[in-house]
């Protein structure tokens, strides 16, 4: 698989909005709602401009993307990673995570939450990520885990 991972800009918001309309398609019929589910493209464009957004592709078919806004000196939040369904569990999302901890070099820690009930997604984040959960929170009645990814306890782990 050759993957490509590029910077998105403003002129990739529709791109996006159909990748995380793919990917979160199912937490929205499950939850009835979703936070990556249904943005505008200007919602889009104004999400493009306020953090790092970068799409994968194989070939030129987007696959994937991923989000990650700076919240403070060495603190990452990931806003999202998602991966179209007929893509995912071919290494893509991994992939991703790894570029994006190589573009922020100063980071030291990445938060995320997602639904504790997603449980591909918290053996990702947790087994092949190396996140650890360190909380959880209610929202709009869905129960979300809180992950944190600490840089130097994740070094150690690794042999890094």
């Amino acid at each position: 698989m050759n993957l490509q991972i590029k910077k998105a800009t403003t002129e990739d918001a529709q791109i996006l909005v159909n990748i995380y309309n793919k990917a979160f398609y199912e937490d929205y019929v499950k939850y009835g709602e979703c936070p990556g589910y249904d943005h505008s493209v200007s919602d889009m464009i104004k999400s493009i401009n306020e953090s790092l957004k970068y799409i994968a592709y194989i070939g030129s078919n987007p696959v994937g993307a991923i989000s990650i806004l700076k919240k403070d000196d060495g603190l990452y939040y990931l806003g999202a990673l998602c991966v179209i369904p007929e893509y995912q569990r071919q290494g893509i999302g991994y992939q991703l995570l790894e570029f994006i901890k190589a573009q922020c070099k100063d980071w030291e820690k990445i938060e995320l939450v997602t639904p504790a009930d997603k449980e591909k997604n918290v053996i990702f984040y947790t087994k092949k990520c190396g996140f650890k959960i360190d909380g959880e929170e209610i929202d709009g009645g869905v129960k979300l885990y809180h992950f944190t990814l600490n840089k130097h306890v994740s070094e150690v782990q690794y042999g890094l």
